[in-house]
């Protein structure tokens, strides 16, 4: 990485100046980022040792824990350490390093929940045929293209924002690095990043959202057309937690890069959504909308409990 920037570091001004309300924001984030480690490693603890959970859907539920993870850890910890500091500030080369692994697992989690969305049409309009499309090769390649997808298009965006200069502004009116967040800050061109952002979002993040789309709308058609009404409200059923999840990472996501940048409360919101708040509802959701996950975590905890005996 060139130093070309005469700013050695920046200032992310958070959520509050006032030091009683940091606190309490503090305690609070801390919370949630403990229920978020807690939620995600269990539920990835019940995917693995749970054997009625080795189907495709768990598989891929699994890994969007992991993700859930990842990128919670990617935000949380420098904003728990901004809330308690004084000078709040990041490297040129931290920031510019949480720029990228925001973009790579938000557009990780982008693409997974495209292929769940696939995997639960399969799931509806070919039940018989599930196990022999949804094959574990088929779903290892899907995960592992989801993960080179997003770190290649996070690597291209990082690599443009490489030749901004950052000279005078050094305050960043966020709590994380985003990348729509440092072009007020350069004193370089930044249309080339911009452009290079603005494709890569629409054929990513959009493309994506297209794919999960087209797949619910083939499943709404294949359920409008089944005779049992017991069969419809079982289909619904599999994919709630699914379009429940879509729904809060989506709605605050697209929003959020939608927005133009203003340092304003209502992007802290949306930011707030997708790299804080999301990680910890998934497991929520996807716990207690499914009887199955419910069943198999109350059968791991029963274990658990033998075992401490």
């Amino acid at each position: 990485m060139r130093n070309r920037s005469t700013v050695p570091e920046f200032v992310l001004l958070g959520l509050s100046a006032d030091t009683q309300v940091q606190v309490l924001l503090f305690v609070l984030f801390l919370v949630i980022y403990l229920l978020t480690l807690t939620g995600n490693l269990l539920l990835l603890l019940v995917v693995k040792v749970d054997r009625h959970l080795h189907t495709p859907m768990y598989f891929f539920l699994g890994h969007l824990s992991f993700l859930d993870l990842c990128h919670s850890s990617v935000t949380v910890p420098k904003l728990l350490e901004n809330l308690l500091s004084v000078t709040k500030t990041i490297s040129v080369e931290g920031c510019l390093a949480q720029v990228f692994f925001v973009f790579a697992t938000g557009g990780t989690e982008s693409c997974l929940l495209a292929v769940m969305a696939y995997d639960r049409y399969v799931a509806i309009s070919s039940p018989l045929l599930y196990g022999q499309v949804m094959s574990r090769q088929l779903c290892a390649g899907l995960v592992w293209g989801s993960w080179s997808l997003a770190f290649l298009d996070a690597f291209i965006n990082i690599l443009v924002a490489l030749n901004l200069d950052f000279c005078e502004a050094r305050d960043i009116h966020h709590f994380i690095c985003e990348l729509p967040s440092l072009y007020p800050l350069s004193c370089s061109d930044v249309s080339a990043s911009f452009t290079t952002l603005l494709c890569s979002s629409f054929i990513h993040f959009f493309g994506n959202f297209l794919l999960i789309v087209l797949s619910y709308i083939r499943i709404l058609l294949t359920i409008l057309g089944m005779s049992s009404a017991s069969g419809r409200s079982k289909a619904f059923s599999t994919c709630s937690s699914h379009l429940a999840a879509v729904s809060f990472f989506y709605g605050s996501g697209l929003l959020r890069y939608l927005m133009p940048n203003s340092g304003s409360t209502q992007e802290l919101i949306f930011s707030l959504q997708y790299s804080v708040i999301t990680p910890m509802l998934n497991p929520l959701i996807y716990s207690l909308k499914n009887k199955e996950v419910k069943a198999a975590m109350r059968r791991t905890v029963r274990k658990c409990l033998q075992c401490l005996k």
